[in-house]
C-alpha cells in the first residue's frame, strides 16, 4: 500500500519538509557512492547510534575521566546525525514517502519552526529510548523512523478522520483507493519489517532487526502530545 496524498488542504508552503526530504536525498546519494567504494560501513559504524558504546562512554566519564566526556559528546552527535542516514532503498523510500504525505500537512499546522523542533526533538528522544532499552547493542541504529513516527502521531491527533489517497500495487496493476489515516498508523510499523529489501553493503553486523518499536512508540506519543498541547493554545 502506497500513500500518495491526503484530503487536507494547507495554504502554507512546507519549506522545512522540502529541505528535510532534500537533505535526506543528497545524503542517501552520497551513501550509494560510498557503497560502491566499500566505505559506507565506516560511515555508518561511526555516525550511527551504537547504544553499547554510548553507555560505556558515559560510564567512563562518571569515573572522573574528564577526557571521556569528549567521547560522550562525539557519540551523542550520532543522535541527530543518524536521522539522516538510511541502510536500504526500502527504508529510504518508505520513510520519505510518509514524510512527504504527512509532514507537509503537519508543517502547515505547526509552522516551520515548531515543525522542525518536533522532528528533531522526537528523533533525538527516540534515540535516547533506544540507548536505554538496547543498552548492550553493539551495532548501529540509523534512520528517520522515530522523527517520522512523531509526525504521524501529531497528524492523527489533529486529523483523526482524514482520508489518505493511496495506491494498491498488485504486480503490474495499480488500483487507486482512499483509506482512513488510522490504517497508516498500523501500516507504518508493519512496512518496517521489509526495510531489509534493497540493503546497501554495510560492513559489520548491521541489521534492520535493531529497530526499536518502543523507541518509536515514545516518538509517537511525543508527536501526539506536542499537537495536543498546541491545540490547547
Amino acid at each position: 500500500m502506497i500513500p500518495v496524498d491526503d484530503n487536507i488542504r494547507s495554504w502554507q508552503k512546507p519549506i522545512i519538509n522540502y529541505w528535510l526530504i532534500g537533505i535526506n536525498l543528497v545524503i542517501f546519494i552520497w551513501e550509494i557512492k560510498l557503497d560502491t567504494t566499500n566505505e559506507l560501513g565506516y560511515l555508518i559504524n561511526n555516525l550511527g547510534i551504537i547504544p553499547a558504546q554510548i553507555n560505556q562512554a558515559i560510564a567512563n566519564a562518571f569515573l572522573d575521566n574528564s577526557a571521556a566526556w569528549v567521547v560522550v559528546f562525539w557519540r551523542l552527535l550520532s543522535l541527530p546525525v543518524s536521522l539522516f542516514l538510511h541502510g536500504s532503498f526500502s527504508q529510504f523510500l518508505g520513510n520519505l514517502l510518509f514524510l512527504w504525505v504527512f509532514g507537509k500537512t503537519v508543517e502547515g499546522i505547526l509552522g516551520h519552526k515548531q515543525y522542525l523542533l518536533l522532528y528533531l526533538t522526537a528523533g533525538f528522544f527516540c534515540g535516547i529510548v533506544q540507548i536505554v532499552l538496547l543498552s548492550d547493542l553493539t551495532t548501529p541504529i540509523i534512520g528517520a523512523n522515530g522523527a517520522i513516527t512523531s509526525i504521524l502521531g501529531a497528524y492523527i491527533i489533529k486529523f483523526p478522520q482524514a482520508k489518505i489517497y493511496s495506491v494498491l500495487a498488485l504486480l503490474i496493476l495499480y488500483i487507486p483507493v482512499e483509506l482512513p489515516v488510522i490504517f497508516y498508523l498500523f501500516w507504518w510499523f508493519i512496512q518496517q519489517l521489509f526495510y531489509g529489501i534493497g540493503s546497501l553493503n554495510i560492513s559489520g553486523s548491521f541489521s534492520f532487526s535493531n529497530v526499536s518499536y518502543w523507541g518509536q512508540f515514545a516518538a509517537l506519543v511525543t508527536g501526539a502530545t506536542f499537537m495536543g498541547l498546541r491545540q490547547k493554545h
